[in-house]
């Protein structure tokens, strides 16, 4: 891969850039799903959403386990690899750590903000978010298990979705 000008850029350019990215990263993934759900109907979008998200999450988790040379297995590996996931930069997702779980929490989702800003309902991401979460979460270690404690479109209002990770 040729990275161009950033070969010469300096640390505040290449953190804007990031920022960059990771904003487009999210853009890409908003307008993906809005235009197969205008085409093919939101069942088609959201089962499509959790085939995609099911096979990157885990070449995600890979990549990053092998750049970062992520040694941990278990519930440290796998929150040590949460914290490079473009997603818990981009959502803001709070990780809090206890000696056997790991609960992962949206306070705000912004994506799921953005569609009722736009008129349209929130979506079913349980399923989705489940297959992506496992998928990454077996990257580390096969035995972590998955737990859908709340998700879109049932939540309350002071949290979008809120996941259990257990061994």
């Amino acid at each position: 891969m040729d990275i161009g000008i950033l070969k010469h850029s300096d640390k505040k350019e290449l953190k804007s850039y990031i920022g960059f990215l990771l904003w487009h990263y999210r853009v890409v993934d908003g307008f993906w799903f809005l235009y197969v759900e205008e085409k093919c109907g939101r069942p088609s979008a959201e089962h499509l959403d959790e085939a995609v998200w099911h096979k990157i999450a885990g070449m995600s988790a890979k990549d990053i386990i092998h750049r970062f040379q992520i040694k941990e297995r278990g519930l440290k590996g796998f929150v040590k690899a949460m914290q490079y996931c473009p997603w818990t930069m981009i959502v803001g997702y709070c990780i809090e750590e206890m000696e056997d779980e790991v609960i992962l929490t949206v306070p705000q989702c912004i994506t799921q903000v953005a569609r009722v800003k736009q008129g349209l309902p929130e979506f079913f991401c349980r399923n989705m978010h489940l297959k992506e979460f496992e998928s990454f979460a077996h990257a580390v270690d096969k035995d972590i298990k998955v737990e859908c404690i709340v998700a879109p479109p049932d939540h309350p209002a002071d949290c979008f979705c809120k996941w259990r990770f257990y061994m």
